[in-house]
């Protein structure tokens, strides 16, 4: 009896201890937060430089309406959205490790455009005869 007692307060404890997001309710996981954050950075970047500068579109609207659109594609409310940002703004070591993974992922991309903007075009490396 005494050893099914100490299993239990120790369950009781490593279970109180270990809370984790989904414990949380609705907070999204770390990577599902990243790849959400990195659409919405791609599109406000889309809005940045593209949608204001057409005259003929409203930026704000369509903004909102690329938001939605990334909702939808993760699966996700925007209530899950805003309660998992909270979340992980005020846990900043998990908020940190989030950022990182998008800056990370936004310099490999830069990378990957600059490696084909300067590299030669393969067909004018081929020998000509």
């Amino acid at each position: 009896m005494k050893i099914s007692v100490s299993w239990l307060c120790i369950s009781m404890l490593l279970l109180s201890c270990g809370k984790n997001q989904s414990s949380e309710g609705n907070i999204l996981s770390a990577d599902k937060m990243q790849a959400v954050m990195w659409d919405f950075i791609q599109a406000d970047a889309y809005t940045e430089f593209y949608l204001k500068k057409d005259s003929s579109k409203n930026a704000s609207l369509q903004n909102a309406a690329l938001q939605k659109k990334i909702f939808s594609i993760h699966k996700i409310t925007k209530e899950d959205f805003y309660k998992s940002f909270d979340y992980y703004s005020s846990h900043s070591s998990d908020m940190r490790t989030i950022l990182d993974s998008i800056s990370a992922k936004a310099e490999r991309q830069r990378s990957k455009m600059m490696e084909r903007k300067y590299s030669p075009h393969p067909t004018k490396l081929s020998p000509q005869r």
